[in-house]
C-alpha cells in the first residue's frame, strides 16, 4: 500500500522505516523537507512532501504529530483528499506543561478524548486509535519474551480490520476496544506507560492483556 504519515518527528520516521520494512511505499509530511534528508537518504521507497501531497499520496494516513498541532495539521489537508480514508492517530493530548511526579498533564478530560475531538471536525474520516501507548523504539516488531498486546478504537469496522492487519504485520496481539469514545481509556495509557521512564529512565517496556 501506499502510506502517508504526517509528521517528521521520531514516531513518524520509526513508523516510516517500519513500513517500508515491511514492502510499503512511503512518504513523509513535512512543513520544512530538511529534517528528513538523512531519514530519505537512508530508506529505499521512501518519499518526502507537504502535508497535503502527503495526505493526497497515502491510501493510509498516519496522523504523528504532537497532540496540540493535530487539529491544525488535519486542517492544512484538503477535505477530498482525505475523505473516506482510514487515518491511524497515534497522538496524545498531552499539555505543554511538565509532568508531576512522573505523571503527564492532559489538555482533554476523561469525558472527551482527542480522537472523539479529532472524530467530530472530521466526520468523513475514519480514525482508529494506534500506536499511541508503546515507546517508538517498540512500535515496530518490538523484542519482548512474549507479543505485546495494542489497543485501538474506532467507528468504522473496516478501518479497524486494516488497521489490525498491519498491528499483525508489526508484531503486536489487537485487542479492539470498540468506538470512538473509548479513547478516552486508551489514551490515559500514555501517562501510565511513561511513569516508569520519568521516574526511573525506564522506557523499556509494554502493556499486556493476560486472558483465561
Amino acid at each position: 500500500m501506499k502510506i502517508g504519515i504526517i509528521g517528521s518527528g521520531v514516531v513518524a520516521k520509526t513508523l516510516g522505516s517500519g513500513f517500508i520494512k515491511h514492502g510499503h511505499d512511503v512518504m513523509l509530511g513535512t512543513r520544512d523537507p530538511s529534517k528528513l534528508e538523512e531519514w530519505k537518504n537512508n530508506e529505499e521507497k521512501a518519499r518526502v512532501g507537504n502535508f497535503k501531497e502527503t495526505a493526497s499520496f497515502g491510501e493510509i494516513i498516519i496522523l504523528a504529530v504532537k497532540g496540540t498541532a493535530a487539529v491544525e495539521a488535519l486542517n492544512q489537508l484538503d477535505e477530498e483528499s482525505i475523505s473516506g480514508k482510514t487515518i491511524i492517530d497515534t497522538t496524545n493530548p498531552i499539555a505543554d506543561s511538565p509532568p508531576e511526579n512522573g505523571v503527564l498533564k492532559f489538555f482533554t478530560t476523561l469525558d472527551k478524548s482527542l480522537m472523539e475531538e479529532l472524530q467530530e471536525k472530521f466526520p468523513n474520516v475514519n480514525f482508529v486509535k494506534a500506536f499511541n501507548s508503546i515507546g517508538s523504539a517498540s512500535m515496530v516488531n518490538p523484542d519482548f519474551k512474549e507479543k505485546p498486546t495494542m489497543f485501538i478504537c474506532g467507528n468504522n469496522q473496516v478501518s479497524k480490520d486494516q488497521v489490525t492487519k498491519i498491528l499483525k504485520d508489526f508484531g503486536f496481539e489487537v485487542e479492539d476496544m470498540g468506538k470512538a469514545n473509548a479513547a478516552r481509556a486508551i489514551e490515559p495509557l500514555c501517562m501510565l506507560w511513561c511513569i516508569p521512564g520519568f521516574l526511573k529512565n525506564n522506557w523499556n517496556h509494554a502493556f499486556k492483556l493476560l486472558k483465561k
